[in-house]
């Protein structure tokens, strides 16, 4: 029997589970696969605590990103996706399936096939985080030569690959972080600029980056007391993209800075791209392009085996990564 991940109750890393299970086999509409890597995210750590934007029923199982073979098919499913090796897209929810097992059963709308210069552990980390920022940056902020982006969080596999979607746009990437010890490797990866927010003052240094413009896009997955700060650096007509709560704080309007400037500050989630068939076509070929001429190459951080799960999942939550966290799978 395969053996996956689940949790029966909500807490920290230390309550996920490797249970031997019955395979299972895909409904209407669906495929299973065989697991060979696993990308790790924010998201599933917030679904496990229980400040996710669902909620899980127990026991639940967890996971987003994989890649492996289709191995069976569901009724209306083309048989040709058998021995495909595909890696899921994030549009389904975690409260209906879960990716982190030797198996996993996903809609076979969120299959893509990655290119043939990836591993399966470079694979299982482009999707969610490539996607991610090309629908706030790309299809709806317009990103454009000279245009200056702030991109707190910026060692996250979703700010690298902000930062990559910037460069390759033409414009100029301020990558932010609390911390100085990954300065070094945000320059090494791509950043123009690094403002180390525990250290520096954000809003003096956007100021002396941009001319004194401030930034047109800012790409924030943190929200929290920061965002006043956020709308204070950012451009006349700007617009702060506020994709994830990882502050888990009370998050305030910035009501004059909004007024004053015309200032956009708006929610924005994956699932904007991934619901819909023709936007989601769109970004993954200009995301599977990018990836397979070697424009975009996705980071990863640090690989865990299966039988390590909940130490992957206390790595994640460390913060020490900057880039993938990826479990492999026998």
């Amino acid at each position: 029997m395969p053996t996956i991940v689940r949790f029966h109750q909500l807490g920290g890393p230390e309550i996920l589970k490797l249970e031997e299970l019955p395979t299972q086999e895909p409904g209407k509409g669906e495929v299973r696969l065989r697991v060979k890597a696993v990308g790790l995210n924010r998201a599933e750590s917030m679904f496990y605590r229980g400040v996710y934007l669902e909620q899980p029923s127990f026991p639940s199982r967890l996971g987003y990103e994989a890649a492996g073979v289709v191995e069976a098919v569901g009724e209306g499913v083309d048989a040709q996706w058998i021995g495909k090796p595909v890696a899921t897209i994030p549009n389904f929810l975690l409260t209906r399936h879960g990716t982190l097992g030797e198996e996993t059963v996903v809609p076979v709308g969120a299959l893509g096939e990655y290119p043939a210069n990836l591993t399966p552990t470079q694979a299982a980390a482009i999707w969610m985080q490539y996607l991610t920022a090309y629908g706030a940056l790309v299809r709806y902020g317009g990103v454009k030569a000279g245009d200056f982006v702030s991109i707190p969080a910026a060692s996250s596999s979703v700010g690298l690959a902000a930062i990559q979607i910037v460069r390759d746009a033409g414009g100029t990437a301020i990558a932010v972080t609390r911390k100085a010890d990954k300065r070094a490797a945000l320059l090494d990866l791509g950043a123009q600029h690094v403002i180390v927010s525990e250290e520096e003052d954000y809003v003096a240094r956007v100021q002396e980056i941009t001319g004194g413009q401030g930034v047109r896009l800012t790409f924030d997955p943190v929200a929290g007391s920061f965002v006043e700060k956020l709308a204070a650096a950012a451009a006349q007509g700007g617009t702060v993209f506020v994709y994830g709560a990882l502050s888990l704080e009370p998050t305030p309007f910035p009501l004059f800075p909004a007024l004053g400037k015309g200032l956009s500050v708006r929610g924005y989630t994956l699932r904007e791209i991934t619901r819909d068939a023709g936007q989601r076509e769109v970004a993954m070929k200009y995301v599977f392009d990018r990836v397979a001429d070697g424009r975009f190459v996705p980071k990863i951080a640090k690989t865990f085996p299966f039988k390590e799960t909940v130490q992957a999942y206390r790595y994640l939550e460390s913060n020490q990564q900057v880039g993938k966290v990826v479990i492999t799978v026998p």
